[in-house]
Order: C-alpha cells, then structure tokens, then sequence
C-alpha cells in the first residue's frame, strides 16, 4: 500500500509540474492584442482598448452559448472566427479579381484563382505586429473588408437571425458592434497570422481555411500518431496487469445475512439531506425542459412551434441554463451523498453538523437562483456598466455565472469541504478501521473543493486564451480528475459499508485506479488547449497524454462485472439491485461516452476539424449526463435506501425509468447528433470549418430531418426522468418503517 501511496503522490506532483510549465508557456506566447490596428497609409481601424472591449461585449451578450470563438461554444451559430475569416478572404479575392480581371472570384479562370489565392495568403499569414508600438499595421483592403464585416454582424445581431437562433435586438448599439466585429477580427487575424519566426499561426492553423492556407500542421498530424501509439500501449499495460493480477474479488468472507442498515439510526444531518435530493429531481427535470427548448432552436430559429419565445427566452439564456442546470444537479447529488455518508466515516454525528447542512443548501439555492436570473438580465440587456460580469454572465462555457455567484460557490465548496473533513479527520485519528479509503475519500472531496478555485484566476479583461487555461483546469479536472477519483472511491466506500468488500482491499483496487485515472486526466487537460492561442508545446503534451486517458476507460467492464457479482453475494443485496444497475450504466458510459466518443475526438488531426461540432456534443453527453449524472442518480438512490432500508421499492417506475433514461441517450445520439456530427466533420474536410458551421449546410433538408430525429430520443430519455423523478418523490414522502419494540435504533456504524 505504501508503494501504491507514493506512485500515486509522484504521478500527481508531477503531472502538475508539467501542467504548470505549460501554463507559463501559454501566458508568454499568447496572441498579442495589439495596441491599435492601422492601415499602412495610417488609418486608424480599430483603436486602444477596442478588442477587448469587444470581448467584454461578446461575454455579457452571452459569449460562447452564442456561436464559438477558435471553436469553443455552441453549435447553431457560426465559430466568429471561421465565419469572420472566409468572409473577409471572399471579400478580398472579388475585390482584386475585380480590379484585376474585371469579373468576379468565381467567374475567372482556376489560373487566375491560384495567383489570387497565392497573394491572399501572403498578406494573410505576413506578421506585421511591432512589438515595440503595440501596432498591427494591414492593407486598405483589410480595413475596407472589416467594414463589410461590420455591416455583416451589425444586420445579425441588430435584426437577429433565425438559422442562427439569434434574437431580435441581440446587440444594437452600434459602437459596441463595431467593438464587437474587432474582437472577431483579431481572433480571425490570430488564427491567420504567423507566429515569429514560424510557419504557422497562433491557434495552429485553426480553424480549416483552405483560401489562407490554414491546413493541419506537421505536429497536429504527428503527435496524432504517438497518441495512438500510446494508447494501444496503454491498453497492452492494462491488459498485462489485469491477466498477472488474476480474479481477486474484493468480496468479503463476512458478507452479513441481513442488511447492515436495518435499524440503523439516522442523524439529524443525514436526515437534513433529503431536501437536497427534491432539488436535485427537480433541476433535473428544469434541465431537460431547457434541452429541449435548445434543440428545437435548432431547427424553428426564434421560436417554439410558433410561439415567438426568443422574445422572451433567447437560445443564448435557454442553452446557458441547460448546461449550468447539468453541472448544478450533478453537482448538488454529490455534495449531498458526501454529507450523508460523513456520520458513517466517524460513527457519530458532529456537533451542529444538520446546521452546516441547512446553511450550505440555503447558499446553493441563492446561487442557482441568483446565477440563473443574472445570466437572463445580462443577455436582455438589463445591466448596467461592468455588472454583467459581476452578476450576470461571463459567457464562457460551463463557467458562465457571474463573478460574485461563481466566489459564492466556492464558499460553499469550502464548506461542504469543512463538513466533510470534521468527520473525516476524527475518524484518521481513531485506531483500526480503513484509514487508506478515508484518506482518498477526504483528498477526493478536497480537489472538488479547491479545484473551483481557478475559475477565480481570471479577470473581466483578461486574455482569452488565459482564460481557457484555467477554464479548463475547473471543467477537465473535475470532470477527468478528481471527480473521477471520487466516483470510484464512493462506490467502494458504500459497498464496504454494506460490508459487502474488504475495506482495505477496496482503498487499494481505488488508489490504483486513481493513480491510473490521473495519469492522463491531469496533463490530458490540456487537449481541450490546442488551438487555443497556444504552443505547440500543448499539443505535444495534450495528444499524449488524452490518449492515456481513455485506457482505464476501456477496462471499465470490470468493475460493472464486480458489481454485479456484489450483488449476489446475498439474498438480501437484490433490494439494491438498481443502485447497483446505475453504477453498471456509469461503467457503460465511462466506456462509450468518455471513452470511445471522447478518444474520437480527442487526437489533434481529428479535433482540427471536429471541435465545436456536433461530434463535441455526443461527447459532452454520454460523458457528463451518462457518466457524472448516472452516478449522481445512484448515489441519490443510495442514500434514499439507506434513509429508509425497509421500504419494498416499485419496481415498475425505477425500471421504466433505468431504460428509458439510457435507451433516449443513445438514441438521440446514434439518431441525430453522431451523424449530424459526422456530416460536418466531413464538410469540415472538404470545404472548410466554416462551411461545416454555416446555415447553408446545416439548414439543408437532410440536417433538418436529422435535428428533427433527436425529437424521440429526447422524448424517451424525458418519460424516463419523470418515472425518476416519480419514483425517487414517493420514497422521500413515504414514511420509514418502525423499529421493533423493545429494540433501540442504532448509532450510525462507523466505516
């Protein structure tokens, strides 16, 4: 064990060393934001401070759940940068051809096409920022073609438009337009450009742009071919380990013949929990509404089966809160589980502990509350000055909430991490016991607790590709970090409460996998970094490490075997039956959601023209909802039953609700947005990443039809939340069953 503990302390030193080294990497080479960008016969095209004021604008309007910049946001709108950049390409290339050939682009010979597009991408990746000045200087036609962008973006966001599901009014006010279009400009300008001293550009050559000659770099196509290299090293590793480790179940000798929890006294603060987990079905449910909504502004634009609800309820603010809602209920099923096992650690309830658990819901329903109405009055325009950031909406994906509800946040982490650790240290000091599975317990809930900290990292000017530095940090290392760590520990700590698997031997199988998890997970953060305005040096360590990721995934079937095994150890275990079917289905989607669909994308030459696709969203939901929220469920479950172990469960709602939820899953993906996904990767290929992204691709007939398909999925995987949310409402209203007389309830019973 002691081998294991120092593996696992030197996989994690060092992994953020590397993390860190790269991070300063990133904040020396990022794009420059020049001064001012003038024309070389000295016009001034976009003066001091207008980038980022533009990016200001771009954030309070609601940033990436409107469109994406170096493809990270949502999916209807275009990526700015990619649309920005072919126009400005096509506008240059006519007005030459005209001056040249008195015709049109696409009206000249394909002679005469090359030695235009020859000289567009000689002024267009040509560096011409001094240093020295902060000055960009370009060409009149440059300048003559952000003007036409302008009027581009201003007829969008002022008039709004329905193949993109921008609202009416999105943006009117022509200076912050025109601030607007320069932000969009200089991160056109960044993806074109070469670095110093370099033949590629600052995000890498993304997005695809043939016209420019933004092609797949030498290292994107290179480090691909490592990272697979590693990952069927990885995969010969594991299958090596696990054949030399032979078929050693954790399943205890003394499985007891009834279950441990009969009788079992809950406290006050276990007891205080359940008002959690109604908030957790109930978001739960809030959270699919909102999906539904979003995809259906997918295909209807402004409205919902003809109501004109983008008056009232933009795709900006319903596709916020369908991503915040996800992290919100996922987030609050877990801090409840850990406040309801925490008596469990000790044995005994700490002193004002159900106070602390009063407190910490009353903080995460302000929040929520407080986020969500914050982000609708920043995109209606409601706020004033620099509030939208504040108390509105950062516009950066996942992390969207403003400023004082995220610090709000974070206060509660500490305290759910406070409460947690009251229990958990006592019971380290005690003789006896698995010291080893409290330890990883407490470090678990210790990293989710810190590791918010870095969405605190960044300011309201600050640098974007600073920002998507520690953006990631928060959303990758909870997500393939320590939430990880922490999944794997809960499920071994509850089946060695139940008695079912040796405590130590549980700690030792979960320090392994979270030696394993964050091998890849921690430096595999920056994956998501590529083209982000960053060097190479990320891709490097980016592609390897990602690969390293997904090998403990494809071994998951393991653990749902063991599982099921547990099981039916005794008679007894077939009431937690479906608990057990939920920590199967986390297995599954570890696998398929995270793992195959994550490793689909995850290489560089394939993210190059996958991210911000709807291939990114198969991922997003077979691994946030069918890994992080499956087991948000079980846990629910879990903690219900052991709330009231001598209720008979209906088994009718909870299997409807098992299926259909994981059936809908799979088929809104295999039915829309995998093949969605795919056509695009192959337009993406052919023509371009703007093209993959336009209106005149996505709102062809046969994409329709394709969006349209998600419609059964959804409705499946919706029938199946409310049998859930049924389901889990009549166990919390239903009264536990008495004691025997004459037969005390026990204290809980310590781990």
């Amino acid at each position: 064990m002691k081998k294991l503990w120092l593996i696992f302390i030197a996989i994690f030193v060092c992994s953020f060393g590397i993390l860190g080294w790269v991070g300063t990497e990133i904040f020396r080479q990022a794009p420059p934001i020049p001064r001012e960008v003038v024309t070389t016969d000295g016009q001034v095209v976009i003066p001091a401070e207008m980038v980022s004021d533009g990016q200001n604008v771009w954030q309070a309007m609601g940033g990436m759940e409107m469109g994406s910049i170096w493809g990270h946001g949502s999916y209807v709108a275009p990526d700015w940068t990619a649309d920005y950049l072919h126009r400005e390409s096509l506008f240059i290339l006519n007005q030459w051809s005209t001056n040249d050939f008195s015709k049109g682009y696409e009206d000249v010979t394909s002679e005469q096409k090359a030695v235009l597009r020859q000289r567009l991408q000689d002024m267009m990746r040509k560096n011409n920022y001094d240093e020295a000045s902060g000055r960009l200087t370009i060409e009149p036609i440059r300048a003559q073609a952000f003007e036409d962008n302008l009027k581009h973006y201003s007829a969008i966001f002022t008039n709004g438009n329905t193949d993109y599901a921008i609202q009416r009014n999105a943006q009117a006010d022509l200076t912050k337009l025109r601030q607007l279009t320069s932000f969009f400009f200089w991160t056109s300008w960044a993806s074109a450009a070469n670095r110093p001293n370099n033949t590629i550009s600052y995000t890498s050559n993304f997005p695809s742009e043939p016209l420019v000659g933004n092609v797949p770099t030498s290292s994107a196509i290179v480090w691909t071919g490592v990272s697979v290299i590693m990952l069927l090293a990885g995969i010969g590793w594991m299958v090596w380990y696990y054949a030399a480790r032979g078929d050693h179940d954790m399943v205890s000798e003394e499985v007891p013949n009834r279950d441990p929890l009969i009788g079992a006294q809950m406290s006050p603060s276990q007891k205080a929990t359940v008002k959690y987990f109604l908030v957790v079905t109930l978001l739960f449910l809030l959270q699919i509404v909102m999906g539904m909504l979003t995809a259906h502004y997918g295909v209807e634009g402004q409205g919902f089966y003809g109501i004109p609800l983008a008056d009232y309820l933009p795709y900006v603010v319903t596709r916020t809160w369908h991503t915040q809602l996800g992290i919100f209920w996922i987030a609050t099923a877990w801090l409840a589980a850990g406040l309801f096992i925490a008596p469990f650690i000790c044995g005994y309830e700490p002193k004002r502990q159900k106070l602390g658990v009063d407190v910490l819901f009353g903080a995460l329903l302000i929040v929520v509350l407080g986020s969500m109405g914050g982000q609708w009055l920043s995109v209606m325009h409601k706020l004033p000055g620099s509030l939208w950031f504040w108390f509105g909406h950062q516009g950066y994906e996942y992390v969207d909430l403003g400023r004082v509800w995220q610090a709000a946040l974070f206060v509660g982490l500490l305290l759910w991490l406070y409460l947690i650790g009251r229990t958990a240290i006592p019971a380290l000091r005690e003789k006896g016991g698995s010291k080893s599975l409290i330890v990883l317990y407490f470090l678990s809930t210790t990293g989710i607790a810190l590791f918010y900290s870095p969405g605190l990292f960044w300011g309201m000017r600050s640098h974007i590709s600073v920002v998507e530095y520690w953006r990631w940090w928060v959303v990758h290392l909870w997500v393939e970090g320590y939430f990880e760590v922490f999944a794997t520990v809960v499920i071994a700590f509850l089946f060695a409460k139940l008695r079912v698997i040796r405590a130590e031997s549980a700690a030792q199988a979960a320090l392994l996998s979270g030696a394993i998890y964050l091998t890849g997970g921690i430096v595999g953060t920056l994956h998501h970094l590529y083209f982000s305005g960053t060097p190479t040096v990320a891709l490097a360590f980016g592609s390897v490490f990602s690969a390293l990721e997904i090998v403990p995934l494809l071994l998951v079937g393991y653990e749902a075997v063991a599982n099921i095994r547990r099981s039916k150890a005794r008679p007894w275990l077939k009431q937690y039956k479906w608990i057990v079917y939920f920590f199967v289905a986390v297995a599954f989607w570890n696998l398929v959601g995270a793992g195959i669909f994550g490793f689909m994308i995850n290489p560089p030459i394939a993210l190059y023209y996958m991210q911000g696709l709807n291939t990114t969203a198969v991922h997003a939901h077979g691994a946030l909802y069918g890994v992080y929220g499956t087991l948000g469920l079980g846990l629910l479950l879990f903690c219900l039953r052991a709330m009231k172990p001598e209720l008979v469960w209906k088994e009718k709602p909870i299997w409807f609700a098992f299926w259909a939820i994981n059936i809908g899953l799979m088929l809104e993906i295999g039915l829309s947005l995998l093949p969605v996904g795919l056509m695009q990767t192959y337009q993406s290929v052919s023509a371009g990443y703007w093209s993959a992204r336009s209106s005149e691709f996505m709102q062809t007939d046969l994409m329709q039809t394709l969006r349209w398909l998600r419609m059964i999925g959804d409705t499946i995987f919706a029938l199946g939340a409310i049998s859930f949310v049924y389901f889990a409402l009549d166990l919390m209203w239903q009264r536990p069953a008495k004691t025997k007389a004459g037969v005390p309830a026990a204290a809980p019973a310590q781990l």
